[in-house]
């Protein structure tokens, strides 16, 4: 543990992304007592204060109905995160089973499911998630599920990597050279030896998830109004720029933060893990 922290806090750069995954976090979970106006997360509207370039008590300023920009991203934070939680909650699941049959079972089932990985892997993953969202309704549940059919071929293929080449060694062969079953070997022998390295990409990908979530919320596929969402605050903002610049440049600043933040963290995991392995 000990030498975990060294690691870490011996990087100034991993130190940085630890504290701006900690601010977004924090951020998000404790939103309701940091946030100056709560209730602007909702359809308020306060026209006596529209538009207003940041001033004290607003220091992000308002949009166009007078909302404070500062607690919108706040709020906003919040459904990124959920969003991200979740479809990783149920994309690793699914792409780790995959990669595990595939890599440690071979023949028929690695052929049809790696094929089906590669056909998923081949669609560029915001053209995906277009196409589902364009066929759905665009709300925040649908949008998980566009992120998720996306998202799991990517922990498949590293998983199925990770199995093949440990699949030949000793305390694999030693398994089952006592009878261990297909599904002991592969969840309490292989899956172990996999978890660093599936860590260290949940950690980035939650950058990248938020990131593909925000840009299906800027075409407007994504969290619909009055609900805040990063991304459309951003595509809103962008019809008044450049006087009205606080309403793009404070919610693209927040997305930058968290994606740059959940990089850099995940760049000290892979570190941190690959020395203790």
């Amino acid at each position: 543990m000990k030498r975990t922290f060294y690691i870490l806090l011996s990087n100034p750069l991993s130190v940085i992304g630890l504290v701006l995954v900690g601010t977004v976090v924090f951020s998000a979970v404790f939103a309701d007592f940091i946030a100056p106006f709560p209730s602007h997360r909702g359809a308020v509207v306060d026209f006596t204060n529209f538009n207003q370039a940041p001033h004290w008590p607003n220091i992000f300023g308002t949009d166009l109905v007078g909302r404070d920009v500062f607690s919108r991203i706040l709020y906003a934070y919040r459904i990124s995160l959920l969003l991200g939680v979740v479809v990783l909650a149920i994309a690793v699941p699914i792409g780790v089973t995959v990669g595990l049959a595939a890599g440690y079972l071979g023949g028929w089932a690695e052929f049809v499911l790696m094929r089906l990985t590669d056909v998923f892997l081949s669609i560029p993953p915001l053209v995906l998630a277009m196409a589902i969202m364009g066929l759905l309704e665009p709300t925040l549940t649908n949008g998980m599920l566009a992120v998720t059919t996306m998202w799991w071929p990517w922990y498949a293929r590293l998983v199925y990597n990770v199995t093949r080449s440990e699949a030949q060694e000793g305390y694999v062969l030693a398994a089952e050279i006592i009878g261990a079953s297909r599904i002991h070997v592969m969840f309490r022998e292989i899956l172990p030896n996999c978890v660093p390295s599936i860590v260290t990409k949940m950690t980035l990908d939650l950058g990248f998830v938020i990131l593909i979530a925000s840009s299906l919320s800027f075409l407007g596929l994504g969290v619909q109004a009055p609900t805040p969402d990063l991304g459309s605050m951003v595509a809103e903002g962008g019809n008044y720029l450049p006087d009205s610049w606080w309403l793009t440049v404070f919610p693209s600043l927040a997305i930058l933060i968290a994606v740059f933040g959940f990089n850099l963290l995940g760049d000290a995991l892979r570190q941190i893990l690959g020395s203790d392995q």
